[in-house]
């Protein structure tokens, strides 16, 4: 007889969702401790060569680096997690057990489908709440080369611009319209194609419609001489926007907050479509941790004394391993232009849903 449940019994569902669970986060902690340790092995030195770095700033580093690796590797934590889960369910033959007592194969999978959908939610806003702020820190302080950054939540770093034939480069961005921050601030004064002057300052504010600069250092080609004065007036005209839109990365803002910059970026007539595709992606990227149970189902189905279990878990790791390529692939083309930003962003989710639920019922039949 057909259990016809979405949900075949309580105590079932939370054991297949408890097992999904538990193994995904096992995966998750020793991936992350292992690429932690060998991310912190390479950026050590460099942190410690500032001067007054010392135990306080590695902490801090692993403190602002941990969330951004949990949040690139959960999903393929998720496909682990349930590969470890089915093998283990087939060749203790409990997913005969389940067939036999009338389940199908989708309400089998359907307590890990939940379970996802949870940890979809869950990834969603941690994004929200906690890495995007944190890849913004890390960004900006590896940028200055780890050493201290103003505590500003909004800081971007090294924004370049174009004023005239003059490139204009802040190393750090902070606040928004007029009290916009710059710091260590380059211009380079372009005459007939090569530069005539470099001017470099610490700090940079705006002030009447131009910039204030201090510290400032001017270097003349022409002369060959190096010129310093406490402060000076730039940039005349440039407003804080052109440093504050200059690079909208999806990664360093919140959905709320790309939105916003999209907008911007479409009321200057600036290109949109990397924001774009980003602002799709940070909805579709947290549920392809739904794909990856019906991807990892392969090794769940079959006889386990056929032999043919590890071929069938490579099998599904296979197609974890296609999904997150196709993504990546996608994307790197919606923020080019080569694809509308929500197919991009969309088009390989739903085209492994329907290849995992292709080779899901030619497994069943």
């Amino acid at each position: 007889m057909i259990n016809l449940n979405f949900m075949p019994s309580r105590q079932l569902a939370l054991y297949a969702a408890k097992l999904f669970l538990t193994r995904s986060l096992a995966v998750l902690v020793a991936l992350v401790l292992v690429l932690m340790t060998l991310d912190l092995l390479g950026e050590s030195g460099k942190i410690l060569r500032v001067q007054g770095n010392g135990e306080a700033e590695l902490w801090r580093y692993v403190g602002l680096r941990i969330p951004v690796l949990i949040s690139r590797f959960l999903p393929f934590s998720v496909l682990l997690g349930a590969l470890i889960a089915f093998v283990g369910l087939n060749q203790s033959s409990e997913v005969v057990s389940m067939k036999a007592a009338g389940l199908s194969a989708h309400q089998i999978l359907a307590p890990m489908i939940v379970a996802s959908l949870g940890v979809a939610v869950a990834l969603f806003a941690f994004n929200e709440l906690v890495v995007v702020k944190s890849a913004r820190t890390i960004n900006a302080w590896s940028d200055a080369d780890y050493e201290p950054i103003p505590p500003d939540s909004g800081i971007l770093s090294n924004v370049w611009i174009r004023d005239g034939n003059d490139l204009v480069k802040a190393k750090l961005v902070g606040g928004r319209g007029d009290a916009t921050q710059l710091r260590g601030i380059s211009i380079f004064e372009r005459e007939g194609g090569a530069i005539a002057r470099v001017i470099e300052a610490e700090r940079a504010s705006y002030e009447s419609g131009a910039w204030k600069l201090d510290k400032v250092r001017t270097y003349d080609s022409q002369m060959n001489i190096v010129m310093r004065q406490p402060e000076m007036t730039a940039l005349g005209g440039v407003e804080p926007s052109r440093f504050t839109l200059a690079k909208v990365d999806p990664n360093e803002r919140d959905f709320v907050g790309l939105g916003e910059a999209i907008d911007e970026l479409a009321a200057a007539g600036r290109p949109t479509d990397e924001a774009r595709t980003g602002w799709w992606h940070k909805i579709s990227g947290p549920l392809s941790t739904l794909l990856m149970p019906l991807l990892a189902a392969t090794a769940a189905f079959g006889l386990a004394r056929s032999g043919k279990v590890l071929l069938r878990a490579c099998i599904g790791m296979a197609l974890g391993f296609a999904y997150f390529v196709a993504d990546n692939f996608s994307v790197a083309l919606g923020n080019y232009g080569a694809y509308p930003p929500i197919l991009a962003a969309w088009a390989p989710f739903l085209l492994f849903l329907l290849i995992g639920e292709f080779v899901l019922i030619r497994q069943e039949e």
